[in-house]
């Protein structure tokens, strides 16, 4: 018999970080990381799921600003799999999305686990895109050099901090060109919060490209003290005027030189397979692919 508790407590919430991060090592938070989370999206609900008083699962559901859709996960120990956990998980969250006025779900199951992508295919789900990863082992390179273009340099964006207006421009310009992020740019104060101030995000491992007073592309790190050895690739844009000129690849080349310094045995990204314009920045400077990540949008549960 499986239960299905909200969590409500800091032991449970203890108890779904682990459980997290065991089934999915990649992704590992610490618990603070995780808590830093929920506080920035209020609207969310994490469960345990329980056989015989022991905690062998965990499902969550927070939603965006501005989606109409929770973005939801669901995680069973693989030991507990095919016992009905999952779906006991799925019908919880449903119920609880329902309540939040939600009538479908986004979730995200990888292709190094077939058995998350049949879950959802088999409920309803639908294949909305999929983000293709990409690893850079970076004891096996050298530090590139960084070649600026005419009359940009880069800095990190810990020393012009007043700059925050133009790197919001930059990223009002480039998200909805990033196919199925068309309708993805929230706005000025929910960006700061959420993306430039949120766990994972430093100012100084973030850099800016500027032209005279202008900024005109950055790109940011994420950062996690549960994967000490990994930096994530998070956003890179450069305003479209720019493009063409090697921006792009003068900041990346900044990342990478950064990341080494500091330290960081690999970068990690994952971009969407239409995206053709960094995956080529990426493959030029020795990342190598990997398995995809599939976003589905699907149904809540019956009943």
């Amino acid at each position: 018999m499986v239960e299905i508790r909200p969590v409500d407590d800091e032991a449970g919430l203890a108890r779904a970080v682990e459980i997290a991060n065991e089934v999915k090592p990649d992704a590992a938070l610490t618990l603070d990381e995780r808590r830093q989370i929920l506080a920035a999206l209020p609207r969310n609900r994490t469960f345990l799921a329980f056989a015989g008083g022991t905690a062998i699962g965990t499902g969550s559901g927070m939603f965006h600003p501005g989606s109409p859709r929770p973005v939801v996960r669901n995680l069973v120990l693989p030991a507990a799999r095919r016992r009905g956990v999952g779906t006991a998980l799925y019908r919880a969250i449903s119920e609880w999305a329902a309540g939040e006025g939600a009538d479908r779900l986004e979730a995200r199951a990888h292709e190094a686990d077939p058995a998350g992508i049949t879950f959802a295919e088999r409920r309803g789900f639908q294949e909305v895109s999929r983000e293709i990863s990409a690893v850079l082992d970076l004891d096996a390179i050298q530090p590139p050099a960084v070649t600026f273009p005419d009359g940009v340099a880069i800095v990190p964006w810990s020393e012009r901090l007043e700059l925050a207006p133009g790197l919001y421009a930059v990223y009002a310009e480039a998200t909805p060109d990033i196919p199925g992020n068309e309708e993805s740019v929230e706005p000025y104060e929910e960006w700061l919060a959420l993306h430039m101030h949120g766990p994972g995000d430093r100012a100084d491992a973030t850099f800016v490209a500027v032209a005279g007073a202008d900024v005109v592309g950055f790109a940011k790190l994420s950062l996690t003290d549960a994967q000490p050895e990994t930096a994530y690739h998070d956003l890179t844009g450069v305003k479209r005027a720019w493009r063409g000129r090697g921006v792009a690849t003068a900041l990346k080349a900044t990342q990478i030189a950064w990341a080494k310094r500091a330290g960081y045995r690999r970068l990690s990204t994952a971009n969407e397979e239409r995206n053709a314009p960094i995956r080529h920045l990426n493959e030029r400077f020795g990342y190598l692919p990997g398995p995809a990540e599939i976003l589905f949008r699907g149904p809540l549960a019956d009943g």
